[in-house]
């Protein structure tokens, strides 16, 4: 799958980032991130450093902390999943919005010196009808020297910690649950 929002991600830097909602990314508000944020993003990382492990459940928090950014933005807390009839409305997001949210704050990060074990990759799909999945997108960092790793903040609600797992764990998961094959 394709977002819209690929523009968007060149604007990713240390003093804001585009947020995208309404499904394939048909809003996108622009979120500015201060001293503040910038300060509490440096808190939480910094709890990562002592290995890569620390480092994705530090990805966690700081995911869930810029959810809760995001939601403050847009005035709109978005619920888990998403379902076809919120398709256009401000601040649901479908799989698209979600993944390239993450991506972008995973940018964010990256710019600001704060991943030491992890590099941002390219959003990762699944599912292509045809093969009876119904099509999702997630994040995606690889472990310096290791893995890579699906960081999908679909399954929860805004504001709730993201699923980390391998992404070979991930590829083939089914959409309606986050732990089993549909």
């Amino acid at each position: 799958m394709t977002s819209r929002y690929e523009g968007e991600l060149k604007k990713v830097d240390t003093a804001r980032i585009y947020a995208c909602h309404g499904f394939d990314c048909y809003h996108k508000t622009r979120v500015d991130l201060g001293a503040a944020d910038a300060g509490r993003f440096a808190e939480i990382m910094a709890a990562g450093a002592a290995s890569p492990e620390a480092e994705r459940a530090a990805i966690s928090k700081a995911d869930q902390y810029f959810e809760d950014r995001v939601g403050q933005t847009i005035g709109v807390r978005d619920q888990p999943k998403s379902s076809f009839g919120k398709s256009g409305q401000k601040g649901q997001m479908d799989c698209i919005d979600e993944s390239t949210n993450t991506r972008s704050l995973l940018l964010y990060l990256a710019k600001r010196g704060l991943l030491k074990y992890h590099t941002v990759e390219k959003n990762v799909s699944r599912g292509f009808f045809f093969d009876g999945r119904y099509p999702h997108s997630t994040a995606v960092i690889t472990e310096k020297g290791g893995g890579k790793w699906a960081v999908d903040s679909w399954y929860a609600p805004m504001g709730g910690a993201p699923d980390i797992i391998p992404l070979s764990q991930w590829l083939p998961r089914g959409v309606l649950s986050s732990g089993a094959l549909d």
